[in-house]
């Protein structure tokens, strides 16, 4: 993850785009393309949602969609010094308190 992360901020930079690159425009451009991601799936039935990934070009506009929005989230936290697998544990372990397993 750190790899791609300077990878992501490396490309940025060789472009000139960091003045481009604030919070407010990468959670912007996050939005959108989980939009992108959710128009994909927005008129399929639960069947069709589950088997996307078996039609190569359907699988394809997932995956890149799915790397789009990776693309962002990890230059937003690059740019607000955000470590996004430690947020993601420190969450797991507050919802771990919050939401109990069910007694079966």
């Amino acid at each position: 993850m750190p790899e791609l992360r300077r990878r992501l901020v490396e490309f940025a930079a060789s472009r000139g785009w960091e003045e481009y690159h604030t919070p407010k425009n990468l959670v912007a451009a996050l939005s959108v393309e989980a939009s992108e991601l959710l128009e994909i799936f927005q008129w399929l039935t639960p069947r069709q949602s589950a088997e996307i990934m078996a039609d190569p070009e359907s699988a394809h506009r997932v995956e890149d969609e799915v790397a789009d929005v990776l693309a962002y989230l990890l230059q937003f936290c690059a740019v607000l010094d955000v470590d996004p697998l430690a947020a993601l544990a420190a969450k797991i372990e507050r919802n771990e308190t919050r939401f109990p397993p069910a007694a079966r």
